[in-house]
């Protein structure tokens, strides 16, 4: 094999959020309409790897993700010792609308996975025009518990096998071996407490039952996906939401579960692409050369 480096640049971003300094680590890929990617709950911007290799894509668009403070390669802020780590959903806007901003991004289009793909329909009902486009994967405004999150942060259990043995009937099966491994993994690293943290808005802070009655997609257009194999974010969850909002794309993906973009992206890019010509081709000619789709 020979040694090469892959199309990605990773640099670490320092600003303040929430009135907080922080470090957050950055990484790109390509040029074009900026593309800014959320990761789920408990994991980090690893994710989004095949997304950024596929030139299909990057081609196109500058495709970003962040790992959010205490996730990935972002460390807690300064005192972080002394709080339990919550994310909430004001937080969590404003952290996307500040890295936003640090990054001087014109309209971008904000694809999110789970966590991020409920927060999308936030950014949809209050921020629609920051935005040219908004993909929710795995996104619906609300879904009852069915786990238990005690579990993720005990002293008599391993917190990263605990957290990946949580998420692993998510994925669905009949993927490429190896990526299933790798999203697995990514869980078993997650800090103490970090997964326990983001469902605190996935199932206390988050209820945006009530918010999608203010999304106008006439603003900004609005998809939604899932997976025919989550559980979690059912695929008739997802429908719901959709349904509830005038104008709404919904994309049911068969194949994927909870993580598609990081369990078996060849599939995902099959739904995903299409919605990024979509996206391309309202672009204004203002946001000047793209590269040309190979």
């Amino acid at each position: 094999m020979t040694a090469q480096f892959d199309p990605i640049t990773g640099r670490y971003l320092r600003l303040s959020l929430n009135g907080r300094s922080h470090r957050l680590y950055v990484e790109e890929a390509g040029q074009g309409v900026p593309l800014l990617c959320l990761h789920t709950a408990g994991a980090d911007g690893r994710q989004y790897r095949d997304l950024m290799l596929d030139e299909a894509v990057t081609s196109r668009f500058r495709v970003i993700a962040f790992d959010m403070p205490w996730h990935g390669k972002s460390s807690p802020p300064e005192g972080w010792q002394s709080e339990e780590y919550r994310l909430s959903t004001q937080g969590y806007v404003g952290m996307i609308l500040d890295v936003c901003a640090a990054l001087d991004l014109d309209r971008p289009v904000v694809l999110g996975c789970s966590i991020g793909g409920r927060i999308v329909l936030q950014l949809a009902a209050d921020h629609p025009d920051r935005f040219r486009g908004l993909i929710g994967a795995q996104g619906a405004a609300w879904q009852d518990a069915w786990y238990d999150t005690d579990w993720l942060h005990r002293p008599d259990v391993h917190g990263g096998e605990v957290c990946a043995a949580l998420i692993s009937g998510l994925i669905a099966p009949g993927g490429p071996e190896a990526d299933r491994y790798e999203t697995l993994w990514h869980y078993m690293q997650g800090g103490p407490g970090v997964f326990k943290g983001d469902l605190w808005f996935y199932r206390v802070d988050g209820d945006l039952r009530d918010t999608i009655t203010r999304i106008d997609t006439t603003r900004c257009p609005l998809w939604l996906m899932a997976g025919e194999y989550d559980f979690s974010c059912r695929p008739e969850d997802m429908q719901a939401t959709a349904d509830a909002i005038p104008g709404c794309n919904a994309v049911r993906m068969e194949r994927l579960g909870h993580f598609p973009m990081s369990e078996n992206y060849g599939q995902f890019a099959r739904s995903l692409i299409p919605i990024l010509d979509q996206i391309e081709g309202s672009a204004p000619a203002a946001q000047g050369a793209v590269a040309e789709r190979n």
